[in-house]
């Protein structure tokens, strides 16, 4: 079955009507339509033959094919069944060479069953859905889930928030815990324009490349939750999250003496070592 043109917004929309098929924007459906760009998202993420690759919501298969093309063995993850009818169809040589896989329904439920079938791949890949990236990236982390590299397509204000340092308004949870397990760079600004149809916010892609001397903690579950706990009220001290998240205001105290952390500061300024260092105080005083 042929593919239509990707880089057409009037022939992908002829083809999801000739189907009865329409766009979704409770699953944040948007096609790159940018040839240019697909072709340089997909050079980051480094593929040949012998690359594994998860993709997150192929959508009608633009950066599916691109991967296939390049000899990845690619497993997919779609919710959309109209989407699923089609790339079935699009990429079924590829299916019968047990090259391409679809898992579907909700892929931030549907990656961790995967997971138990099989090893984890070495690429991690999608445009991915701007109601879910931030929720399926932290996620992976917080299972010990590092890809050796990602490449993802995402809402600016979520990258911005992936790179950004102690004592910025974009530094979270969330960048505490992308930087703790992954080196992040930029790799390009895309305007609504790239897209069909027009999304009402920007977009940039993101390398995330697995850092080789991963800074380990000696208990790894117990610093996520510590560190999440730490900025769950932003205007609150170090000392006020630390007590409600240890039910003991003396130990918070005796931690944060040990870690040569001052009790008044907030969270937001503390960089990823300073609370890598007090995790490992706290499960040594547990």
């Amino acid at each position: 079955m042929n593919h239509p043109d990707y880089n057409s917004p009037a022939e992908l929309k002829a083809t999801l009507e000739q189907n009865g098929f329409s766009m979704q924007k409770k699953f944040g459906q948007n096609f790159l339509i940018n040839q240019d760009a697909r072709k340089r998202i997909i050079d980051a993420l480094d593929i040949n033959e012998n690359s594994t690759v998860w993709e997150i919501g192929p959508g009608l298969g633009a950066m599916t094919s691109e991967i296939l093309e390049r000899g990845a063995d690619l497993t997919v993850f779609e919710i959309d069944k109209g989407f699923i009818s089609l790339i079935s169809q699009y990429f079924k040589q590829y299916e019968e060479k047990n090259k391409f896989r679809i898992i579907e329904g909700d892929a931030l439920k549907n990656w961790k069953i995967q997971l138990k079938e099989v090893s984890i791949p070495n690429r991690f890949f999608g445009n991915l859905p701007y109601n879910i990236a931030a929720t399926l990236i932290a996620d992976t982390i917080e299972n010990n889930c590092r890809f050796d590299k990602c490449v993802f397509t995402i809402q600016t204000e979520v990258a911005q928030r992936m790179i950004a340092k102690p004592g910025t308004a974009d530094y979270s949870s969330f960048s505490v815990l992308c930087q703790w397990a992954y080196d992040v760079k930029n790799i390009m600004d895309l305007g609504g324009g790239n897209f069909w149809p027009k999304p009402n916010v920007g977009s940039r892609t993101v390398l995330l490349t697995k850092k080789e001397s991963f800074p380990n903690c000696s208990n790894p579950e117990l610093f996520v939750k510590m560190q999440r706990a730490l900025f769950s009220s932003r205007r609150k001290t170090v000392r006020n999250n630390l007590t409600n998240f240890l039910k003991n205001g003396e130990k918070c105290l005796q931690a944060l003496e040990k870690a040569e952390i001052n009790p008044m500061l907030r969270a937001e300024v503390l960089t990823v070592e300073q609370m890598l260092n007090l995790s490992d105080v706290l499960n040594q005083m547990e």
